[in-house]
């Protein structure tokens, strides 16, 4: 991927700065964070070997669309599919809008290139009975106790509430005695107010109770074995167990839960407007995904059940 070149050390710092005004003034998240820098380096490495060196601002300044194309080849070449690619390229082209802002020169040659179109990925929720059944298998695990408390809080948070993974595992000590309605901040720093089930109250409560560890006030509420923050990968595990156990299909993720609260709440006759505000999207266009969902739903019943089907 780096082509044995390095990238120079002015572009090397200007991403550094680039990065630090994204978390300091959008608020961005570690994992967005860490997702860009590997974009971005991955397209400036690919720029060392294919212009024969490291350049630095300057070699930016006078970037073309042929340049971006050849690099969009490289990265398919790779194996890279259209909707990674696709997300590789809109952080280059944040990057280099910045970029050409800070140093004054024209970007618009670079950023004319056109990426890939990936279709538009339909959310994939579990059925209410499956989603119950999660919850039941991970509350279960043969596990101790209090771990098994903790997984069964963190999915019954994620399908009862609508968070993101990361959402919950940042949720601090203090919060441990759940309140009616969580303050919640999302990508983009974006904050939203999040109503909570009693079932979401009660787990988290059972957790707190046997949890061995301190929770500290201003510490993260959920911890690991050896009482530190716990890690995502852990949730992921128990949620892969469950979904084995269960025999339900590869798709049925701890984000899968999150899919599922928003379409089990439009099932119910629940406002778009206000799921968008749940789930804390930016655009409405991003929660008329789940329109799509129940629209499938009704057709394959209608196509099962009409007479002139």
């Amino acid at each position: 991927m780096t082509d044995g070149l390095a990238i120079a050390p002015a572009l090397r710092a200007a991403l550094s700065d680039w990065l630090a005004e994204g978390s300091a003034r959008r608020g961005l998240s570690p994992h967005t964070l860490a997702a860009y820098a590997a974009d971005v380096s991955a397209f400036l490495h690919f720029l060392a070997g294919h212009r024969g060196g490291a350049g630095g601002v300057a070699g930016i300044a006078d970037l073309a669309v042929a340049d971006l194309r050849a690099f969009m080849a490289h990265e398919r070449g790779r194996g890279l599919s259209a909707r990674s690619l696709a997300r590789r390229l809109s952080a280059v082209r944040g990057f280099l809008r910045w970029l050409a802002e800070r140093e004054g020169f024209d970007a618009t040659a670079a950023l004319s290139a056109r990426g890939p179109r990936p279709k538009p990925r339909l959310p994939r929720p579990l059925p209410p009975e499956a989603a119950h059944a999660v919850l039941a298998t991970v509350g279960q695990e043969p596990a101790e106790p209090w771990i098994a408390a903790r997984d069964a809080a963190v999915i019954t948070l994620l399908w009862g509430c609508g968070l993101r993974l990361s959402e919950a595992l940042s949720l601090r000590g203090g919060e441990a005695s759940l309140p009616e309605v969580l303050r919640i901040t999302g990508k983009g720093g974006r904050e939203r107010l999040v109503p909570t089930l009693p079932v979401a109250r009660e787990a988290v409560a059972l957790y707190a109770r046997l949890c061995p560890h301190p929770i500290r006030r201003e510490g993260p509420l959920f911890l690991g074995a050896r009482g530190g923050p716990l890690n995502p990968r852990l949730v992921q595990r128990a949620m892969e167990r469950a979904r084995l156990a269960l025999g339900l299909p590869a798709t049925a993720t701890p984000h899968a839960l999150r899919h599922s609260f928003a379409t089990h709440l439009l099932a119910a006759g629940g406002d778009l407007r206000a799921i968008q505000m749940l789930l804390g999207h930016a655009s409405l266009a991003t929660t008329q995904g789940y329109t799509a969902i129940d629209m499938t739903r009704l057709l394959a019943v209608y196509d099962a059940a009409h007479p002139r089907a």
